[in-house]
């Protein structure tokens, strides 16, 4: 198993209880996938360098995770049809 982080970009207009449900379906894609999630930094609002579709402030989350090569595919679609999330980076540690 290879070791990665995903730093991915939330929308601030959503609640807490929706910020937590997306941080948490995130990691538990990874686990039911046979990886491991070492650590989730909730890093909260910061402005954003540019403006994305309209918003200059973001709510950042970065994940720390051991997975298969395969499982970063998935989340990568997974992550990009999820509602509520602005962008997203996995990279390899």
């Amino acid at each position: 198993m290879t070791k990665y982080e995903m730093l991915f970009i939330l929308d601030c207009a959503l609640t807490d209880e929706a910020k937590e449900s997306i941080i948490k379906k995130m990691e538990d894609l990874v686990t039911s996938n046979g990886g491991v999630v070492e650590k989730t930094d909730r890093w909260g609002v910061k402005k954003l360098q540019y403006p994305i579709n309209y918003k200059s402030e973001g709510y950042y989350v970065l994940m720390n995770f051991e997975a298969a090569t395969t499982l970063v595919q998935e989340l990568k679609r997974v992550v990009g049809i999820t509602d509520g999330v602005i962008r997203r980076l996995i990279t390899k540690r």
